[in-house]
Formats: C-alpha cells, structure tokens, sequence
C-alpha cells in the first residue's frame, strides 16, 4: 500500500496506534469532523498521535500510529463513529498546518530484521510473563479468546476464571507471523499505562522494544499481585 507524505494528525489524551491493531473512535469535535470528511474523500487515512505529557499545549509525540479507516458511521448531529486500523509507526517530520487540524509530513518506521537467540530467549520470556499477568489481573482484550463487551473497553474479571482462554490466547500469540506484531499485540492489549504504550511504540528496534515490554509486564504484576486496581 503506498503511504501519503503528508496527513491529518488527531492528538488524543492516552490514545496509542499500534500497526494491525483496531481503534474505535467518536468523532465529534468540528476540527476532527472536518479531517474526516477530507480524509474519506482523499486516501482514508490520519495519524493517532498521544499527546505529549510533558506539554501543557496541546502538542503530539513525534512518534504515533497511522491508521486507515476501515468503517465510519455517520449521525445525524453530525458526529462519526468509525474504526482505525493501524498501518505502521511513523515520525512526524514537520507541521504542514494546525488550523482546521493538523497535518504532518511524515516518514514511516519499520522495524529491522533480526533472527537470534536472544530474540527468542525475549519472547519466550514475554510470553511466561503474559501468562502470570492473566493469572493476577483482569483480563486483556482484544484477543481472540475473549468476547468484547458492549461498550468496546476491556472485558472485566480475570483471566483465570477461563484456564481455556489463557492456554488459547498463548496459543494464538505463538501462531503471530514474528515478533515483532507479538510484542505490539501484547502491549496494545495487555498494558494499562498510556505512557509505557506509548514506549513501546516509539522503540523501533525489535530487541529494545522486547526488554521495555519485560519491564513493564513485571511492573503490572507487581501491581495486580498487591491487590492493585486497574
């Protein structure tokens, strides 16, 4: 699929894309009505950037999600519902505009190549800890293995509740074609703080990425073993 040079960027609060992943969205601020409009009559796609924490103006990380829009909804008051799917990371390059919303050139990043044992030594070892993080604390989504609610947010009770949900959902990330879609599957899944997705995210390379994904699982293991809420 050929990629824009230049695109809509929607800077949101904790939102982070991640490359397949799926991204429900309410459009109903005017700018953002705008953007799609524009973007469903051009090449249906914009950036989901998460807003830059340590700025108190509204200002994007420079490292966010691409996504193409695969369904919009429209309403009568003029608000959308639509669903995003990620493409690739990219990096916002340069401000092309901000008004009526802004748009970026941008330069997408992908992930390099690597085959070693040290690879796999990371990824068994993510797996282990996905499996203890069912065992302490509610249950991820999406995952095949496990039902949606209404309202498209995270399913609620834990995981051990369904010794076949765990074995099926390890099953499945063992299928994944790399991983590389793995350790962004299980961090768009799995991890609850916007900001170490948004980590995640913003690592490129493939072993790096992996030890930030170990760090972060321990962290929430630690939290839902000590009776820690979502």
């Amino acid at each position: 699929m050929d990629l824009p040079t230049q695109v809509p960027v929607m800077t949101l609060p904790s939102a982070t894309l991640f490359p397949q992943a799926l991204l429900p969205l309410y459009i109903f601020e005017p700018r953002y009505r705008k953007m799609l409009a524009d973007a469903l009559q051009t090449h249906r796609m914009f950036t989901v950037a998460m807003q830059d924490p340590t700025r108190v103006r509204e200002k994007p990380c420079l490292i966010a999600g691409l996504g193409l829009i695969r369904v919009s909804v429209d309403h009568a008051d003029g608000t959308s519902h639509l669903i995003l799917q990620g493409l690739t990371r990219v990096e916002l390059v340069d401000t092309v505009q901000t008004k009526p919303y802004r748009v970026e050139t941008i330069r997408a990043l992908q992930t390099p190549v690597v085959d070693s044992v040290v690879i796999d030594a990371l990824v068994a070892k993510v797996l282990e800890l996905v499996k203890q993080r069912m065992e302490v604390g509610p249950a991820p989504f999406p995952f095949p293995a496990l039902e949606p609610t209404a309202g498209g947010g995270k399913k609620k009770g834990k995981a051990k509740t369904s010794g076949v949900a765990s074995k099926e959902i390890l099953e499945y990330l063992e299928k994944l074609p790399g991983p590389d879609q793995m350790a962004d599957l299980v961090s768009c899944a799995v991890l609850s703080s916007p900001v170490a997705r948004q980590t995640i995210l913003a690592t490129v390379p493939l072993e790096e990425r992996l030890k930030h994904l170990i760090h972060f699982l321990i962290a929430e293991i630690e939290h839902y073993s000590k009776g820690g809420k979502q």
